[in-house]
């Protein structure tokens, strides 16, 4: 066999390379030398273990040249054989590896019934987690080889959340062992011959937005590049945070710089006396999405539960009809210790719901199980800014919309929604939407202004002693 050339890797790509645990992450921002991982490692097990099988998939057959099938070509000659009809190199050991896309539902025909024992997803955040599902569940096969999965990924993408929890946050559901998982984080730093090839390359992403930076600079999982609502806070904001004196765990418990709070119970003490709504969206193929509120005696909203009709697939609907749907709604209203007792005084909803052209409709079926709506305000792009503004914080750090932490599905599908690429001020419609349309009609029906900042006047002197301790401490009015 031919000699194989192998540039010597940095330290991180060699973690990446020793890593034997079954599911294996490396990446977090741009410049990680990702790519050139993923073929040496599929180059080192293919003339380590004779008739292994590797696959390699990216989103588009594109990026496969780019990034993979040029560079293996000048890699691999004398070393495999490439079948450019089949796209896959063949050692004269046996050993292969395959090079696969997956930008459609349809792409995924030609994993039908395959195996493989090594699985390479690139840029895994691109592919929708249900095609990386299916094309995982090809690695497989009763022979000695390791049976692995590779993932590189940055911020961002279809699959961010669901990647998200299993590498950088590591909360896992049933069947899914923790040892199983390893995340190697890779930054443009680590990256030494990239800096030393280009090293104003640092520099090109230091001049980014302070959003776009943080992802692609240092790697940072809860923003990304397209997010849509970047303005949206899990966890208390680490920067607001400091320029006000608190700890994150202060913050969280003033319920500042974040907007999601522990629950409490609206049946005690003042928050006995707000109004409760609600708000829906109706799907059947698509999960439906019914979000609970309280509004505090300022107009500020409160999400205090939701129901989410969706199986464990996300995006995925659990198919119920709307005579299904409203009757479990009306039994769950009757029995909740938070609802039975307190009257609903409004409720919106998709206008879309009130459309009889193919008999009952939705809204008539609700009013059935005493389910009344109102239709809700449809303008996206006024609807997405009253969004915005009620996720802004005042100058204490305070929003006007909070969720309680038991709303997981709107924490999971809020931060992961991105711009459109054909109507850039609106949501891209094929993403998982169902929940911010639903909480888009309920912003619309109490809408109120932005906050705008005013600047603050400096305070020389107070002869008339008009203003606080705190404000002549600060200096500022």
């Amino acid at each position: 066999m031919a000699e194989l050339l192998i540039s010597p890797p940095s330290e991180k790509q060699r973690l990446f390379l020793k890593a034997k645990a079954k599911h294996v992450a490396f990446g977090g921002a741009r410049g990680g030398g990702k790519s050139w991982a993923v073929r040496t490692k599929s180059k080192l097990l293919s003339i380590t273990y004779p008739g292994i099988k590797c696959l390699i998939v990216r989103k588009t057959y594109q990026e496969l040249i780019n990034n993979h099938i040029n560079f293996l070509r000048a890699e691999l000659k004398g070393v495999a054989a490439y079948n450019k009809t089949e796209k896959v190199f063949t050692f004269v050991n046996g050993s292969t590896i395959k090079l696969g896309y997956c930008a459609s539902d349809g792409d995924l025909d030609q994993y039908q019934g395959a195996e493989y024992d090594i699985v390479f997803l690139e840029e895994a955040t691109n592919l929708q987690e249900m095609w990386i599902k299916k094309i995982t569940a090809c690695v497989r096969g009763v022979n000695g080889f390791p049976k692995r999965i590779y993932y590189t990924m940055n911020p961002g993408g279809v699959s961010h959340a669901y990647l998200k929890r299993l590498f950088i946050d590591r909360q896992y559901e049933e069947g899914e062992n923790p040892e199983d998982y390893v995340f190697i984080q890779s930054l443009v730093t680590d990256n030494k011959v990239l800096m030393e090839t280009q090293p104003d390359y640092i520099k090109q992403l230091e001049a980014l937005p302070p959003k776009l930076r943080e992802a692609w600079l240092y790697g940072r999982w809860d923003i990304f590049s397209g997010q849509f609502f970047e303005d949206f806070r899990a966890t208390p904001d680490i920067q607001l945070c400091s320029e006000a004196g608190l700890t994150p765990e202060q913050a969280l418990d003033q319920r500042k710089f974040t907007h999601v709070i522990k629950p409490f119970d609206i049946n005690s003490g003042e928050a006995r006396g707000w109004n409760i709504m609600r708000s829906y969206d109706f799907g059947y193929n698509k999960p439906f999405s019914l979000g609970y509120w309280a509004v505090d005696y300022e107009g500020t909203l409160y999400r205090i539960m939701e129901w989410y009709g969706c199986t464990q697939t996300p995006d995925e609907g659990v198919k119920w009809s709307p005579d299904e749907q409203f009757k479990k709604i009306s039994e769950f209203e009757r029995s909740h210790p938070w609802l039975k007792d307190r009257k609903i005084i409004d409720s919106v909803a998709d206008p879309a719901i009130w459309d009889s052209s193919r008999g009952e409709s939705i809204a008539d079926t609700a009013a059935r199980y005493g389910i009344y709506f109102s239709p809700g305000d449809n303008n996206r792009i006024a609807g997405w800014m009253q969004m915005h503004y009620r996720l802004q914080f005042d100058s204490n750090g305070y929003p006007r919309m909070y969720v309680f932490d038991t709303c997981k599905s709107f924490i999971r599908t809020i931060p992961l929604l991105m711009y459109s690429e054909t109507h850039p001020e609106d949501v891209d419609t094929k993403m998982e939407d169902h929940i911010a349309d639903e909480c888009r009609y309920m912003c619309m029906s109490r809408p109120i202004k932005p906050i705008i900042d005013i600047p603050r006047k400096p305070i020389i002197s107070d002869p008339l002693n008009q203003y606080t301790r705190d404000q002549l401490r600060k200096g500022y009015i």
